[in-house]
């Protein structure tokens, strides 16, 4: 047998080849000194693009900063991150899982797996989003009941006390009244509109416009709206009312997002994709309706709880709205997701058109 001796650098280049998992190799000044050819996959970038750039220059916004990777090299001590959005410098939108060590041979490198994991963990996150959401109802309907039966009692015990007090007294009465009847209706808010989807024939644009006709009429922060829509997407059944209220309430948490915003400006946009699976269904097409921001981005800390009710990020908010308008898509068999980081939160809302596939 011919022994057969194999530089090691060629090897380990031959190795990395293989794989279908992004591997690069980053210098003390966050230099790219080697990526194998996954990177220009799971990128969407050429080689010359990847040869010897400054990582960070990469992205027009990742979540893992500079100093982190700074920091591994200091501590030599690597680490990994889930679900890193990242936006690359022609402005696509990506969802990565990077894992970072910090390479013995050659010393005070770091070597970066990157895996694209976007369509995963949207079918992952829809399944979850889904099973919460329907959790929240079931919780919240049953609150409901147990709030509701005694408020009624609380409130006709005050009427009755009241016609039996002197007028200097019945302002307790009547406070009590006013009292039941709030928390009445904050538990109708919280359980969101009652009567099913009542579906027509009806335009996509034609609602989204009556949509940003409203929004200007309050626009105090004189927001800039632009259209970007698909005329290709045809008429077909929906709920105008309901899906005009799940979409004001979004574009209105949008303007009132951009407050301290200069420039603030939104775009709705529509879209239509082919073979899309929502909530385990494959439809052949989906309309999607996007609100886009130029805000200072969501909360990192509410993110994964943004359509819960009373989860806002707002002072004095009630948090009802994306919980609401998460409850009317899910009438026409649709959901509504978030991607948001610094200066771009975009909300999208996903409506079958056509009929599932046999």
């Amino acid at each position: 047998m011919t022994d057969i001796t194999i530089p090691t650098e060629q090897l380990y280049a031959h190795i990395t080849e293989q794989l279908t998992t992004a591997i690069m190799l980053l210098d003390a000044d966050l230099n790219i000194r080697y990526f194998n050819t996954a990177c220009c996959a799971v990128l969407g970038l050429g080689e010359k693009r990847l040869s010897a750039q400054y990582f960070p220059e990469l992205f027009q916004h990742i979540d893992i900063s500079s100093q982190h990777f700074c920091g591994a090299l200091s501590s030599k001590q690597g680490f990994g991150v889930s679900d890193v959005q990242a936006v690359l410098a022609d402005g696509r939108h990506l969802l990565l899982d990077i894992s970072v060590t910090v390479s013995e041979s050659p010393p005070d490198h770091l070597l970066l797996e990157i895996r694209h994991v976007d369509q995963q963990r949207k079918i992952s996150l829809e399944s979850l989003q889904q099973h919460q959401h329907l959790a929240a109802r079931e919780l919240i309907r049953g609150l409901a009941h147990e709030i509701k039966n005694p408020l009624g009692g609380l409130r006709g015990a005050a009427q009755l006390l009241e016609e039996t007090l002197s007028d200097e007294l019945k302002e307790y009465t009547q406070l009590i009244i006013a009292q039941a009847d709030r928390l009445r209706n904050l538990v109708d808010r919280l359980l969101g509109p009652y009567r099913p989807a009542q579906r027509v024939q009806s335009n996509l644009h034609q609602m989204i416009e009556q949509v940003r006709q409203l929004a200007l009429m309050d626009n105090p922060g004189q927001v800039k709206f632009s259209r970007d829509y698909d005329p290709s997407i045809p008429d077909f059944a929906f709920d105008p009312e309901l899906l005009e209220q799940a979409l004001l309430n979004i574009v209105r948490n949008a303007q009132q997002a951009l407050e301290h915003t200069a420039q603030p400006a939104i775009c709705l946009q529509s879209r239509v994709l082919h073979q899309h699976t929502l909530h385990g269904k494959r439809y052949k097409l989906v309309a999607l309706i996007r609100v886009i921001d130029n805000g200072p981005g969501i909360p990192n800390d509410i993110k994964d709880t943004l359509f819960y009710p009373m989860v806002s990020g707002k002072a004095g908010g009630t948090g009802l709205g994306l919980s609401i308008g998460q409850t009317l898509i899910h009438q026409h068999g649709g959901w509504i997701d978030c991607d948001s980081w610094p200066g771009h939160t975009e909300f999208t809302l996903y409506l079958p058109i056509a009929d599932t596939e046999d």
